[in-house]
C-alpha cells in the first residue's frame, strides 16, 4: 500500500476520533471557550508558513459558517481573509515576540533550500471535524509531498541557530483549516451539532497549491495583524 494511501486512512480515523471526542465534550459542557479572542491586551505573535485555500473553496467554507452563525451568532467565525492551512508554525505565538527580533532573510533562505525543486501539492477539503475549542474543515493530501516538506523544514531548522519552536505544541501532520472558535457558551447545542453532522462529509472542493506564505501573525491569523514576509512559488 502506498505511503500516502495509508496516511490518508490514518487521517480519516484521526479526524473521526477528534470529532467524536469534541461532540461528547460539547454535549457534556466540557468544551473550551477562548477568553482572549476579544482581549485588546493579547500580545501573542509568531511566524508561520501557511497555505491559502483558493477563493472558491473559501466561499464554500462560508456556506458552513452561515448555517452555524444562524444558530450561534456570538461564536468567532473566520472571514475568508483569515482562512489558512498551517504548513508549519516556525515560531509559535508568544507574548512579546516581534518580527524585528529576527533576520527574515535567514528564514527565507532556509525555507528556499527545503523547496528548491518544483512541488505539486493538492488538498481536498471534505467534511468537518472539531476539537473542544473549535470547528475545522478536514483537508486530505493527494500524496505525501507536504509532509516531506515539513520534515525537511524540521531537520534544517533544528540544525540551524535560528529561533524556532517547531513541534513544541504538537507535531502537525494534517491539512485542516480552522473556521470557528468558541468564544461564548453554546446556547443551542442540539441544533448546532445537527448542522455539524450534516456537514460531516460535505465536499468543499479541491485546490492545487501554487505558493506558500511566510507570515508574521497573531494567534488567530487575523488579517489586520498579519504581515506577509515572503511568498514562495512552488510550481
Amino acid at each position: 500500500m502506498p505511503r500516502h494511501t495509508k496516511n490518508k486512512m490514518n487521517l480519516v480515523d484521526h479526524y473521526a476520533n477528534l470529532y467524536k471526542d469534541a461532540i461528547l465534550k460539547i454535549k457534556s459542557d466540557s468544551y473550551q471557550t477562548d477568553k482572549l479572542i476579544d482581549s485588546p491586551s493579547d500580545n501573542r505573535f509568531g511566524i508561520t508558513l501557511l497555505i491559502r485555500p483558493d477563493n472558491q473553496v473559501r466561499n464554500r467554507f462560508q456556506d458552513l459558517i452561515s448555517a452555524l452563525k444562524a444558530i450561534e451568532p456570538d461564536q468567532y467565525y473566520y472571514p475568508n481573509s483569515d482562512m489558512h492551512v498551517t504548513v508549519l508554525s516556525i515560531i509559535s505565538c508568544y507574548n512579546g515576540f516581534d518580527v524585528t527580533q529576527i533576520r527574515i532573510s535567514d528564514y527565507v533562505e532556509l525555507i528556499k533550500k527545503c523547496i528548491a525543486t518544483p512541488k505539486h501539492i493538492e488538498i481536498q477539503f471534505r467534511g468537518i471535524t472539531a476539537s473542544p475549542s473549535c470547528i475545522m474543515v478536514q483537508g486530505f493530501l493527494s500524496d505525501d509531498t507536504l509532509n516531506r516538506i515539513r520534515d525537511e523544514l524540521r531537520t534544517n531548522f533544528r540544525n540551524s541557530i535560528l529561533e524556532q519552536t517547531i513541534d513544541k505544541r504538537y507535531s502537525i501532520q494534517t491539512a485542516h483549516a480552522t473556521v470557528v472558535r468558541f468564544r461564548k457558551e453554546l446556547t443551542k447545542k442540539d441544533a448546532y451539532i445537527k448542522v455539524l453532522d450534516d456537514y460531516r462529509d460535505f465536499y468543499f472542493g479541491t485546490c492545487a497549491v501554487d505558493s506558500l506564505e511566510l507570515v508574521y501573525n497573531d494567534w488567530y491569523q487575523r488579517n489586520e495583524h498579519v504581515k506577509e514576509l515572503y511568498r514562495f512559488e512552488i510550481k
